[in-house]
């Protein structure tokens, strides 16, 4: 990898948001960010072993990253008024396929269940870091979620969901630094994305 392996977010940047504006389809912004990175991947050819994603020296950092990432669907249930959250919110996801009880059962597990890999490896991985300070990549990291958010919060929640994944992507940076692998991160994040989309679907029910 050179220099110029900060081009490779901008594809999967573009997938998501024609996903989500230009096709309105969560599928389609979901299943083209992750063919994006994996198109990404077999160009780059990262020299990052796969199973690096299964790794972890040391169980008390699945243990943190596990309960510390539980508290992400506890908050967003708690905050949701505090977040201005638009009320139309279930017509969009509505309209973009999230439209009954079975799309939503199939989306939340692929989406908790591969999606944390495929990010991990990508993130945490190829564009990680060893450094112990606020790194570009979390910051890479945490803006697409921003492409996402747009339009049903406010700019200034956009804001603050921002400065809390950049602060995510740097402590599961941290937690793969630590632990010499992926799989805490992995676990962690997938903790995070099956109780944030369980509270979305719960409140727009």
């Amino acid at each position: 990898m050179s220099d110029k392996k900060w081009l490779t977010p901008i594809l999967p940047y573009l997938a998501v948001w024609a996903g989500v504006y230009l096709f309105k389809d969560a599928w389609f912004a979901l299943i083209g960010f992750h063919v994006a990175i994996l198109l990404v991947l077999a160009i780059v050819r990262p020299n990052i072993p796969i199973n690096s994603l299964f790794k972890s020296r040391f169980p008390q950092w699945v243990l943190m990253n596990v309960i510390f990432c539980s508290a992400s669907g506890i908050g967003l249930y708690f905050l949701w008024d505090l977040f201005s959250v638009v009320p139309d919110l279930p017509a969009q996801l509505g309209s973009m396929g999230l439209n009954s009880p079975v799309s939503w059962f199939v989306f939340i597990a692929y989406f908790s269940l591969i999606n944390p890999f495929i990010e991990e490896y990508f993130w945490r991985g190829v564009l990680g870091s060893n450094s112990k300070k606020l790194y570009i990549g979390d910051l890479v990291y945490a803006g697409y979620h921003g492409v996402v958010l747009w339009g049903k919060v406010p700019p200034s929640i956009i804001l603050f969901a921002l400065i809390t994944l950049t602060s995510a992507g740097w402590f599961w940076r941290q937690s793969s630094r630590e632990d010499e692998g992926l799989l805490a991160a992995v676990l962690g994040h997938l903790v995070a994305d099956f109780s944030i989309l369980l509270v979305v679907h719960w409140m727009c029910a």
